[in-house]
């Protein structure tokens, strides 16, 4: 009899950069709040189709220049189970119109994040603006 093995569900989450900013889901479904979009990898789909898919169903954004930015594992990062995350940056492109399991969606900065943000995305944006704010330092003008 073969041993099944279960390990973590594996998801993407997309950093849009839109009209001077980055977007942001309101959650319909628990756990409630704003989040980055994103969500399950289907099987036979790669995580790069995942992102793009994701992110049009959430957003109703097409997204351009997808980058991979870093993966997010620990065990605590989603109340509901334990999931593992690659995330990703991109340009958006079209009109953001939330749907699918979005409420809403807007385009927030580093300055006026909404306060009730889901699953790990407060430190995965800390991270993001960090990145962002050492690589503009580094520009040579």
């Amino acid at each position: 009899m073969k041993k099944q093995r279960k390990g973590p569900a594996l998801t993407v989450d997309i950093i849009i950069r839109f009209k001077g900013g980055i977007v942001l889901i309101e959650r319909k479904n628990e756990p409630y709040g704003w989040a980055i979009p994103g969500g399950f990898v289907d099987y036979g789909e790669s995580v790069e189709d995942a992102a793009y898919r994701e992110a049009e169903e959430e957003t109703s954004l097409e997204v351009e220049n997808l980058e991979q930015f870093h993966v997010y594992s620990d065990p605590r990062r989603d109340p509901r189970s334990h999931t593992v995350s690659v995330v990703f940056t991109g340009e958006g492109k079209g009109t953001l119109q939330a749907a699918d399991d979005a409420r809403n969606a807007k385009v927030f900065t580093r300055d006026n994040l909404p306060d009730d943000i889901c699953f790990d995305h407060e430190l995965i944006l800390k991270d993001y603006f960090r990145i962002q704010k050492q690589k503009n330092e580094n520009t040579i003008l």
